[in-house]
């Protein structure tokens, strides 16, 4: 079963477009990485997939939850290591 699901993610600010069109999913168990170079989008899909950013399009799925409508119980079950140094 996969923990995460990201499907044609889009995230603009006005003409700038932050995420476009992204596809990943992650399975339960497994470790994963988003990776790329500054202004990639990797933070604001990190929010979205968070709950903390409302995206454009696009379908996303973390532990079966909606991040958009997850509330409390969604926020509860997530965690997130942004950087380790």
């Amino acid at each position: 079963m996969a923990a995460i699901t990201v499907e044609n993610l889009t995230k603009s600010y006005g003409d700038i477009h932050a995420v476009r069109g992204i596809d990943f999913h992650v399975d339960e168990g497994e470790v994963f990485a988003l990776l790329g170079p500054n202004g990639a989008g990797k933070s604001t899909a990190v929010e979205i997939l968070e709950g903390h950013r409302k995206r454009n399009s696009g379908e996303v799925s973390v532990l079966g939850f909606d991040p958009e409508t997850g509330g409390r119980e969604f926020r509860d079950r997530i965690g997130v290591v942004l950087q380790e140094t």
